[in-house]
């Protein structure tokens, strides 16, 4: 899952991408509103985490261009002022969350992995396609209650499909999904092609139906035929 956090106070933003990153979240950080707008003009994220006190202006601003470009990312408010106006403001913007400052990192977790379960899998930890299950928590993945193992980008890659049933995904998105801005910085996208191909081969080796289709000169899509 990937992550844009939207914070000045750089020891708590990196407190922060720590702690995420050690529960597996691809982190991309911007001190301001400039650099937080360059990057949604450019990436597709699962979460925000928005700090609304910013150098160059209001964090309501990014709500309000995430709202323009009509962006899916769940937005989290992580705000040191507390007060029912400005609690109702950020929710009126299209924000999903609010939590105050200070907060308990593993609270954060918690309300993150909430956000993405709603956003994405209607809040539940539990994913049933067809013949295959998958836990989110336990990032376990089983077809026809055969357990299969999967790397960390394998169960990453899995997600952000299922996620997107009969949606193609470009190899750019999925690059971005799996490696963050670090995506730029690759020659190609190859890599994408063999977590597909792994992750194809271990799912047939195990019963599943072949639901990665490739869409050739576009990426891939999840569907049931």
């Amino acid at each position: 899952m990937k992550i844009l956090i939207i914070e000045d106070e750089i020891q708590l933003a990196e407190n922060i991408q720590k702690y995420l990153k050690s529960n597996d979240f691809v982190i991309e950080v911007a001190e301001n509103i400039t650099i937080a707008a360059e990057k949604i003009d450019l990436y597709e994220y699962d979460c925000i985490l928005l700090d609304l006190m910013l150098p160059d202006g209001n964090g309501f601003e990014i709500l309000k261009k995430l709202k323009k470009l009509n962006k899916t990312a769940g937005v989290i408010i992580l705000s040191a002022k507390e007060t029912l106006e400005t609690r109702i403001e950020g929710f009126n913007f299209g924000a999903d969350d609010y939590l105050t400052k200070p907060f308990h990192l593993s609270e954060l977790l918690v309300r993150i992995q909430a956000l993405i379960r709603r956003k994405n899998f209607q809040g539940s930890t539990i994913i049933n396609f067809e013949e295959i299950r998958i836990d989110i928590q336990s990032k376990s993945v089983n077809v026809k209650n055969i357990a299969i193992e999967t790397t960390k980008k394998e169960f990453e890659l899995l997600i952000y499909l299922i996620g997107n049933k009969n949606k193609v995904l470009s190899k750019t998105s999925i690059a971005e999904h799996l490696s963050g801005d670090l995506a730029d910085m690759l020659d190609n996208h190859d890599f994408i092609y063999a977590h597909i191909k792994n992750l194809k081969k271990k799912l047939s080796e195990a019963g599943s139906g072949d639901y990665i289709k490739t869409i050739y000169g576009f990426g891939y899509k999840w569907q049931n035929d």
